[in-house]
Formats: C-alpha cells, sequence, structure tokens
C-alpha cells in the first residue's frame, strides 16, 4: 500500500461530513462549467437553515443547484457568477446571482489578490492516481489557484470524469486536500449540438473565406462559432492549430476529419490548448486520456503575450449589439444580463497581436422580442444600459449575414458607412439619418 493511498484514506468522508466545515460568512470557490458538484451541492442545501451570508463564486453552470432551490430568494447563499450559462440567467432573473465584471485571464490574479479570503474550495475531480494526484478533467480555469488561497479543500471524486493531460495546473495533489467525497458515477453534464440556424450558416461561410491553412484557431460560445466549425470540418483547409478558452464538440469534428494537426503551431506544437471543456459525451470522451490535448489554467491560455505567440492566430466571437463606432457589447440587452465578458478582449487583442492573426465579431443583424418586433443590432449608440465589451479601437472584422468590414485603422465616417454596409436593409436609411445627427456620415458618402 502506497503512502498517497493510506492518506487517501484518512481524508475520505460524508458528503455532509465535509460540508460541516462550512460556517456563516464564508466565501466558497464553487462549480464551474463541467466540474459540477451533485452530491456536496446536495449536502450544503441541507444546511441552509442553519447559514447566513454565504458567498459562493461559481460560473458557466452545467447543471442546476439545489442550494439555489433551497434558498430562492437568496436569504442564506449569494451567487456571485464570472459568467451566465443559461442556468445562471435564470437565477439571475430569480434576483439571485450577481455578475463579476472581468477579463477571464485575470481570474487567477483576482483570487490571489483581490478576494479577500477563499475560506474553502470545493471541486470535482477524477480519482486519484497510483502518483497522488486527482485530475482537474475538463476545467482547469482557475482552480489551481484557488487551491492557493483556500483555508480548505474538498473534492469530489466522479468516476466519470475523462483524465485530462495538460500543460501544469490540471492535478491537484492528496497532499494538499482536506477532505475527499466519493460520489461514485455522476456523469458529465451535457451540453447538446444545436443545429445552427440559416443565418448562422451565412456568417460562418464569410469568416471561412477569410481562413488560411495552417491558422490557430480559437472558436467562443454559441452556434455561430459550432456552425463555423462544421463548416471547416468539411472544407480543404489543413494543419489547423488550436488555442482557445473553450473546447467544444466542433473542434472534435475538425480533428476527426484532419483539418487540425497543429503543426504549424510556435508553441504547443500539435496540442489543442484549452482552460475548459464542455459539451457532449463525444467531447469529453476525446479529452479522456488523450496527449494531443493540453489543459492549462486560465492565465496562460488566454494570456495576450502568451496565445499571440502563435502566429495566424484568429479569433471567432459572438456580440450581441454594436454601435457605429465600433463599441461591441458581447454582456447584455440594455442593463439586463446575458452572459459576460469572458475571454472575448483576451483574444480580440490577441489575435490582432499574432504575426497574420486575425480577430471577428460575428454577430446576426437583427433580433427579435418575444411580440414580434424586430430590431437592429447595429445602433447609433449603444442602448442604453449597455456594457462595452471591446473598445473600439480593439475590434477588427465585423460579420453580419449582410458582409464583413474591417475597422482598423478607419475614421468615424469609414467605421459608419461601413457598419452601415452590413446592417439588415430594413435599418439602413434610418441610421444614416443617425449618422448625420451624430457627425459621422460625410456628405459624399455613396447612398
Amino acid at each position: 500500500m502506497s503512502t498517497w493511498t493510506e492518506e487517501y484514506r484518512k481524508k475520505v468522508v460524508s458528503a455532509d461530513q465535509a460540508v460541516s466545515v462550512v460556517k456563516s460568512g464564508d466565501w466558497i470557490i464553487y462549480s464551474y462549467a463541467a466540474n459540477t458538484l451533485p452530491v456536496l451541492d446536495a449536502a450544503l442545501a441541507r444546511r441552509t437553515p442553519e447559514l447566513q451570508d454565504i458567498q459562493l463564486l461559481a460560473g458557466v453552470s452545467m447543471r442546476p443547484h439545489a442550494i439555489i432551490k433551497a434558498d430562492p430568494r437568496g436569504e442564506h447563499f449569494t451567487w456571485d457568477c464570472v459568467h451566465f450559462s443559461v442556468i445562471d440567467r435564470k437565477y439571475y432573473e430569480m434576483g439571485r446571482a450577481f455578475y463579476i465584471p472581468l477579463r477571464y485571464s485575470e481570474v487567477p490574479r483576482y483570487i490571489l489578490e483581490n478576494i479577500s479570503r477563499v475560506d474553502v474550495l470545493m471541486v470535482q475531480v477524477s480519482p486519484m492516481d497510483r502518483h497522488g494526484n486527482f485530475n482537474l478533467g475538463p476545467t482547469i480555469s482557475h482552480y489551481r489557484a484557488s487551491a492557493d488561497k483556500a483555508k480548505v479543500i474538498i473534492v469530489e471524486v466522479n468516476e466519470d470524469m475523462p483524465i485530462a493531460h495538460g500543460g501544469y495546473g490540471h492535478t491537484l495533489h492528496v497532499s494538499e486536500i482536506d477532505y475527499i467525497v466519493e460520489a461514485g458515477h455522476t456523469g458529465m453534464p451535457q451540453i447538446p449540438s444545436l443545429e445552427p440556424a440559416e443565418v448562422d450558416q451565412q456568417i460562418a461561410q464569410y469568416v471561412l473565406q477569410e481562413l488560411r491553412n495552417g491558422d490557430c484557431i480559437q472558436l467562443g460560445i454559441g452556434t455561430m462559432p459550432n456552425a463555423l466549425g462544421s463548416q471547416i470540418a468539411k472544407s480543404d483547409l489543413k494543419d489547423l492549430g488550436v488555442h482557445t478558452e473553450m473546447l467544444v464538440d466542433s473542434y472534435v469534428e475538425m480533428f476527426e476529419t484532419g483539418r487540425i494537426t497543429g503543426r504549424k503551431k510556435q508553441i504547443d506544437r500539435g496540442r489543442m490548448v484549452y482552460t475548459f471543456a464542455g459539451g457532449t459525451q463525444k467531447l469529453y470522451d476525446f479529452i479522456d486520456n488523450n496527449p494531443q490535448v493540453a489543459g492549462y489554467p486560465v492565465e496562460y491560455t488566454n494570456d495576450r503575450s502568451i496565445a499571440s505567440m502563435n502566429d495566424n492566430l484568429v479569433s471567432i466571437n459572438n456580440a450581441l449589439e454594436i454601435d457605429l463606432s465600433g463599441q461591441v457589447c458581447s454582456e447584455t440587452v440594455g442593463p439586463k444580463m446575458i452572459s459576460g465578458a469572458g475571454g472575448q478582449l483576451d483574444f480580440v487583442d490577441a489575435a490582432y497581436n499574432s504575426k497574420g492573426g486575425r480577430s471577428f465579431i460575428c454577430m446576426e443583424s437583427t433580433y427579435t422580442d418575444h411580440e414580434g418586433t424586430k430590431y437592429s443590432r447595429i445602433n447609433p449608440l449603444l442602448t442604453v444600459g449597455a456594457v462595452v465589451t471591446d473598445t473600439r479601437p480593439m475590434v477588427q472584422y465585423v460579420v453580419t449575414e449582410y458582409g464583413i468590414v474591417n475597422l482598423k485603422g478607419q475614421t468615424t465616417w469609414q467605421r459608419a458607412e461601413k457598419l452601415i454596409s452590413i446592417a439588415h436593409p430594413d435599418f439602413r436609411e434610418e441610421l444614416i439619418q443617425e449618422a448625420q445627427k451624430l457627425k459621422v456620415w460625410r456628405r459624399s458618402n455613396k447612398r
């Protein structure tokens, strides 16, 4: 019997015993993305009546949480979220979730320097290996920094978690863990691959025409990036690389069709680099014990100076709104939170600073509300309450179903002209009139 096995056995407790260390006023690093906590979450929910003012730092929820159901009014637990998924957005609409404005690359530093304390880290892990290591599976992100700051570390062992190869920071050692909860087979949360709409396919086609052999790809979250991934898989592009924030199913599709080799990358050659992953079981099976996939902490994947070391880094992300000066909002509709900044600004910056790199902000030209009224996503000014995710000097290519334009180095009147040219035709005349009022429309502009 190894020393690590003996230590493991000493630290195994029930979920109720593990959460008994939580006390009122604690700050807890909680579930993130695919690393959910179904067993610890249920145990903590059972303690709801006796706890007050618990702060839970979480994000990109892929499973509902028992503590929210146990505390619907937020009288005991506060859900502090670094990025909203559909589930987190429901918590927000309940008045239960609060957003943490950030650049994703800086989250480990926020934890180490800006959060006053981390009382407890709860994290889901794979079973311990013979060297005493618990693998973090699909979510590396900020967990290493969290472990360095936490007073108490509790792991929930999921027998179904894939074993992720990595660069660093993708494991926790039994010697640094306080309590181990054996959860058995709790599965992995599934994000189904949705069929992209026709407009997503149209936008993806414009981006596809700008891609070249040997590009290093970063895809954001959403149906349009997934549509592009599927189109790339069917293309004749070759020797693509991957340096991304989130790994999704479309990367597997691109790899299996031979589009991705990573041979042209300048760093992590031959490896698909990511910081967290979420998708179907096919994705988790692809990650499992695959040395061609490398998980890193987010301060590595999203750092501009590191990511831009790869030539031809291409960043493709979604947006909700853009104004005629080029300010991009990808987080809110007016003041209403939808998602978060995430790593979009990180990769917009990194792609432009990469030799041969390109950054694409993609969005449908309009959206329709519940009453059937259509609105333009390209507006004279951002909607009141909307936040700026990408400042106007940062933005390079903008793409809608009506075309693609490059805003870099363009004057205010050129930006207005280019953006109006890819707006929905029903709104172009109105946008021209508003541009004139804003004094960003030349009389000599083409009509």
